[in-house]
């Protein structure tokens, strides 16, 4: 029987004594959907206080993606807990002008709209940093917001093509497919935070001076290509798809159970040794022309035929034992029930159970990464549609019948 799942509120109380690291950072996004959301998220699990601008009609398109609960998205509730709703029309000049003031006052301004957009409602980096010098802007779009490119429309599968990674996923001769998640937008989302804390930390080591951060969906790919492009350059060669294979490392592949598939990295020098003896094949363990990559690379099929073939006749649960006790970094491929049943991502306080607005309760991804002194944590769920709007308006000074008539005029909800 596994343990429940830390509740919201206990992970409070257990966080209540330590400090947030990024308390008193007050970040504006505009973004939708995955790639600006997803970096600003991040951001207010560290104690960042994220104010979401949303259009009043619909808000966020994301509220309505995948499986929806009383007609929220459950992803919604990850990707917008620690955040304030503020639903405003940026398309209107009222809307805009309050849009400015927001800005005036904040550290970070997080958007991934096409380029251009914002320069259009006049909230280009110049005019926004007249009134807020120390601003730093992360920007996040399909190509960047320079080059030949800079206008069309970007969406993460297509950044994952350009960036290298989608002729690399499926198997030789087939169609490629994505890994199953929008894998572009989050890294993209990522290096924007990294971005944002390099940017905060010149700001304050460098005279409170902001500056803008760039951030192209498929250049955040291209980034984690490893030796894509320095094996063309060096060789011409032109790296291809190799299904579950890690190709030029070895042995590393997945191989079939008599119920299932397991995932075996046996490329270390030490770790393939003990391999070869777990599946009773001590003359490839004791074979030199193995004791190294290069040979096993040459080899390759016959050693993954000689894992296949013993894992073959096992159960995955009989072959990961084996593995186990030989040492060897071996893992089956989990689903979601697995993920939820598991007690090691229990243990690491990665499912965590949030309670929603609408008073659902939902086991949801714990914080990463985890810092040991100011560790991130969930302090609100995500909020409903404007739901902080008044709060927000109130703040920058705006009277409560100000706020009335913008919302009479429908500038905001």
């Amino acid at each position: 029987m596994t343990a429940p799942a830390p509740s919201l509120a206990a992970a409070a109380r257990a966080c209540a004594a330590t400090p947030d690291a990024l308390a008193g950072v007050r970040v504006v996004e505009m973004g939708q959907l995955i790639a600006g959301p997803f970096a600003a998220k991040t951001l207010g699990e560290f104690g960042a206080d994220v104010v979401k601008i949303e259009p009043p009609a619909g808000g966020d398109p994301l509220r309505g993606w995948r499986l929806v609960q009383d007609g929220t998205s459950v992803w919604w509730q990850v990707q917008s807990r620690n955040k304030r709703s503020l639903a405003l029309d940026l398309r209107q000049p009222e809307g805009q002008a309050i849009a400015r003031r927001l800005v005036a006052r904040a550290d970070v301004l997080i958007e991934n709209f096409r380029p251009g957009t914002l320069e259009g409602w006049g909230m280009s980096y110049d005019e926004l940093a007249r009134d807020n010098p120390g601003l730093v802007m992360l920007r996040i779009s399909g190509y960047g917001q320079s080059g030949p490119y800079r206008e069309r429309p970007g969406f993460g599968a297509i950044a994952e093509a350009m960036g290298g990674l989608r002729h690399l996923t499926g198997e030789a001769g087939r169609v490629p497919v994505r890994c199953g998640v929008s894998i572009g937008d989050t890294l993209a989302a990522l290096h924007g935070v990294i971005g944002v804390l390099t940017a905060l930390h010149h700001r304050r080591a460098n005279g409170g001076r902001g500056q803008v951060i760039d951030v192209a969906l498929h250049e955040a790919v291209f980034n984690c290509m490893e030796s894509l492009l320095p094996e063309y350059s060096a060789f011409g060669v032109v790296r291809e798809p190799a299904g579950s294979a890690l190709p030029g490392i070895a042995p590393s592949n997945a191989y079939r159970c008599a119920d299932g598939v397991v995932l075996v990295s046996g490329n270390g020098d030490s770790i393939f040794r003990r391999l070869m003896q777990a599946i009773g094949r001590d003359d490839l363990a004791a074979d030199p022309a193995l004791a190294h990559n290069a040979g096993r690379v040459a080899r390759v099929d016959e050693i993954d035929g000689a894992i296949g073939a013993w894992s073959a006749t096992r159960t995955v649960a009989d072959v990961l034992a084996a593995l186990e006790r030989a040492q060897v970094p071996a893992g089956r491929v989990y689903t979601a029930r697995d993920i939820a049943e598991d007690p090691h991502y229990r243990a690491r306080g990665m499912l965590l159970e949030q309670t929603t607005r609408d008073g659902h309760t939902l086991e949801v991804p714990g914080i990463v990464p985890k810092l040991s002194g100011t560790p991130g944590r969930v302090r609100s769920a995500a909020p409903h549609l404007g739901g902080d709007t008044d709060a927000v308006l109130r703040e920058l000074g705006l009277a409560d019948a100000e706020i009335a008539a913008l919302r009479e005029r429908k500038v905001v909800a």
